[in-house]
């Protein structure tokens, strides 16, 4: 029998209410044994909580929900009590006494519910994604996958996978009968129109720019005025600034939500070719390969000698308050973090700039474990597609498309991943 496990689902103590979580086949048992009786399913109780020696441990709302339409899918209860430390910590020493029951590890109750079907893994990496969300943008996006609708789309695209499968099979099993000759005229027109479909899902901007933030690195020589510009955008004394050459030694980061949009900005040390200074070098070199990960590049340095970044890069006219700051002819945006001026137009544009290169809101994005699934199903559509001349290996292009979808859904999948993925979830959820 499968333990019964128990934890606070809500926020950290000390707060008004505390809502204890039990999950498991002994949850209706335990919450016997706590309050004494098994409430009406899916309706409030106000009633006494007490321990072993029947002691009063608290005053609490009881709720029980026997499964397996519950969020675990299982039997399961819930007890909103004070939220004091000292109330949870003896609510869950009686739970810990009863037998059959221990607290539950970090995520254990949303893998539960993967476990029996209430969610499938696309949804759970969405709530994941959803619990850690910072911004509106991250919320947004979050809410789409853990709500179903990335889900919904790969299942429309299996039960099409599926179709065509059929037609291949009925293609085989009857190709010596006079009313079946070779495949169907329309398959190979539905083979393209899939693959393409999907394909396009590739393209689009995926989740890891979206958690993780857009990324900003201010980049140029010392005493560009860098370090300046970077307090400035993260509105923050972040870095710390100097007419010393060199100043700034590592590579410094701040993540910040600007109109909703979540950013991540990277101060570097000054780029230059020569320096004595070890540590220095060192911090160059960190600056060197930060800039190549950089989703947006500001050049504070001369025109045109800026990292070779194509559109990534924006030419900044900085320091503009200084009579002696190198002018630019053509620069993207021309700034004082100083004083200030131009900072907010180059704080709007790059939200626009942000917005167009991260999922649009409320759209699904696809991380990299979903977006290497759906890489897969495309290379193997696009292998049936090449071999219409032969149903065998349309057919099984065609299985192999339908295995990396399962594997997206989470119907064939790893031990491994799943302890990976579960463990980003707090210990109530």
């Amino acid at each position: 029998m499968q333990d019964t496990i128990f934890a606070p689902s809500s926020g950290a103590a000390p707060a008004a209410i505390a809502v204890i979580r039990i999950s498991g086949p002994q949850a209706g048992e335990a919450l016997r044994a706590l309050a004494g009786r098994l409430p009406a399913p899916r309706r409030a109780s106000y009633g006494a909580l007490r321990d072993g020696e029947g002691q009063v441990l608290d005053h609490a709302l009881l709720l029980w929900f026997p499964g397996p339409k519950t969020a675990t899918g299982e039997d399961l209860a819930e007890l909103h009590c004070h939220g004091g430390r000292a109330v949870i910590a003896a609510v869950e020493h009686a739970l810990s006494q009863l037998p059959g029951l221990r607290k539950a590890e970090p995520g254990e109750f949303t893998r539960r519910a993967f476990t029996h079907g209430r969610i499938d893994l696309a949804e759970a990496e969405g709530l994941a994604d959803l619990l850690s969300a910072e911004t509106e943008l991250q919320r947004q996006s979050a809410m789409a996958s853990a709500g179903g609708a990335l889900s919904a789309l790969v299942d429309s695209w299996r039960q099409e996978v599926l179709s065509l499968s059929a037609l291949v099979e009925a293609a085989l099993d009857f190709a010596d009968e006079d009313d079946v000759g070779g495949l169907p005229a329309d398959v190979p027109v539905r083979l393209s129109d899939l693959r393409f479909t999907i394909a396009q899902w590739l393209d689009r901007p995926r989740a890891e720019a979206l958690r993780e933030g857009f990324r900003v690195v201010i980049a140029g020589p010392p005493n560009a005025g860098k370090s300046t510009l970077f307090n400035a955008l993260v509105e923050s004394e972040a870095a710390i600034t100097a007419p010393i050459a060199g100043t700034t030694r590592d590579v410094l980061t701040h993540p910040v939500a600007i109109q909703g949009v979540p950013f991540r900005f990277f101060d570097t040390a000054g780029l230059r070719d020569e320096t004595e200074d070890v540590v220095e070098a060192i911090g160059i070199e960190r600056a060197r390969a930060i800039v190549d990960q950089a989703d947006l590049i500001l050049w504070l340095g001369e025109e045109g000698q800026g990292p070779n970044a194509d559109e990534r890069l924006w030419d900044i006219e900085a320091q503009i308050d200084r009579i002696d700051h190198h002018a630019k002819s053509h620069p993207r945006h021309r700034v004082s973090a100083k004083s200030g001026e131009g900072v907010d137009d180059l704080r709007r544009d790059l939200v626009t700039h942000a917005r167009a290169a991260l999922p649009r809101p409320g759209e699904a994005a696809l991380n990299q474990r979903q977006h290497a699934a759906l890489a897969a199903v495309v290379s193997a559509l696009q292998d049936a597609e090449a071999r219409q001349d032969d149903p065998l290996l349309v057919g099984e292009g065609l299985r192999l498309a339908r295995v990396s979808l399962d594997r997206l859904l989470g119907r064939a999948t790893t031990e491994d991943m799943l302890d990976t993925l579960f463990g980003r979830f707090c210990i109530g959820k």
